[in-house]
Order: C-alpha cells, then structure tokens, then sequence
C-alpha cells in the first residue's frame, strides 16, 4: 500500500523551479534511495515531504494512515548540532514529543520505546553520556534512535553516513537495511551510487533528468549510467 505519491511536483525557491514535473511513489517496506548532484534538490524534496517547505506544484499524498506528525527525520548535522549538552537520554526522548501532544512530561510508554529504541542501536551504555562528547558514528546512532521514536512506519535520512569513516558507514549502512527489513519503510538521501544500489530496492533520480524505478532499472537507464560515470571520474580525482 502507498505510504506517499508524489505527482507532477515542482521544487524550488522564491518561484524559481530546480526539479519540476516529478513523480514517484514509496509503499510500506519499500527502501527508495535518493541521488542526483549536489544542489539538484534532493534535501529540498526531504523537506517538502516533511511539510516543511511548500512545493512550488503538483502534490504530494499521503496515505496507509500515516500521519505527518509519524514521520521519523534524521538531518544532516551541524556544527551547533554536534556540539548540543545535553545527555544521549534526552536526545532520543525528544524523538516522542510529538506523542505527547500539549502534555509536558513522558509518560511510562514514551520512555520504554526510548529504551527500546537506544537498545536497537545499541547505545544503551551511553544513555547518560553528553551528546557533544560522542564520536560521530555514535552521535549517529543517537540521532537515529531519536527518529525512530517517532515513527513506526517511516524514516527519512538525509546523507546519513556524511563525515564518517568507512567502517563505521557500513556499521551505519547495515543498521538501516535491519531497520528496513524489520518493517520500516526508509527513504535515504546517498551521493554514494554503490551503496545505494546495493541498499535500496528503488531508486530515485533528480537533476539534469529524473529517473524513478527499480535498482536494475536505473543501472540500464541513460540517467544511471551517466551518473555512475561522474561518479567513477570523481574518484580517480
């Protein structure tokens, strides 16, 4: 069943489109990954799906009994971001705030699904640990526990792995694809095409041409050969 369909959406600032006309659909379970070049749009539509910027046109539905408040976000970090005191705790608690409605405490389930959810990422141990005096995988894993504390049906990452050194990117790599086998739906944004096709089972492109369909599709596609091509002449830089 589709959990969102997007149809003819144009993206964009102050009027001006940087991706129109573009369509694609996510159903329960599926895991879509992201890719395009830098500043062809893809953390404009990760915002616009969240509501949090409005599309210049087309719509986007949502569907399944899925919520807009039941979305689980995790961003790309900042700087302030990295450096915020406060214990690993209280950082995966936020993640239910959106449960609590106007009431200004967790109750007993808010704070046994954070316990559930920092046991699947295997961070109990650093439950009262400062944020700011986390690795960057670890931070990571937080930031991830968080997110699923808000959603039981749907993760959008945005470069999740951005800054992290190769092991510790396949630890993070292999705890998304658990998290997706397990029911969650994910949609992750990559600039790392060999990840993605080996991750994802649907694969959406947006740039200089948009291109929505399988993980095979796309590599036989024009949109996906081409990339990959870019991508390979980057690396040999």
């Amino acid at each position: 069943m589709a959990l969102i369909t997007v149809r003819n959406l144009s993206l964009g600032y102050e009027g001006k489109a940087i991706v129109e006309n573009l369509n694609f659909t996510v159903n329960a379970g599926d895991y879509l990954c992201v890719v395009g070049e830098n500043g062809s749009g893809k953390s404009t539509l990760m915002k616009t799906l969240l509501t949090l910027r409005a599309p210049l046109a087309g719509s986007i539905e949502i569907g399944d009994g899925l919520k807009k408040n039941e979305i689980g976000y995790l961003p790309q970090q900042t700087m302030v971001q990295k450096d915020f005191p406060a214990s690993v705790k209280e950082i995966v608690l936020s993640g239910c705030q959106a449960r609590c409605g106007l009431r200004p405490f967790y109750n007993k389930e808010e704070k046994a699904l954070a316990q559930e959810n920092m046991e699947r990422m295997g961070i109990t141990n650093l439950a009262d640990r400062c944020y700011r005096e986390l690795s960057g995988g670890q931070q990571q894993r937080v930031l991830l526990a968080r997110a699923l504390c808000a959603t039981r049906k749907i993760l959008l990452l945005d470069e999740p792995v951005s800054g992290l050194d190769p092991k510790v990117t396949l630890e993070m790599y292999n705890l998304i694809a658990k998290i997706n086998k397990e029911g969650i739906t994910v949609i992750m944004i990559s600039h790392d095409l060999g990840a993605a096709v080996r991750y994802a089972d649907h694969i959406l492109h947006i740039g200089s041409s948009l291109f929505f369909g399988s993980k095979e599709e796309y590599l036989k596609s024009e949109a996906g050969k081409l990339f990959l091509l870019q991508q390979q002449g980057g690396e040999k830089k």
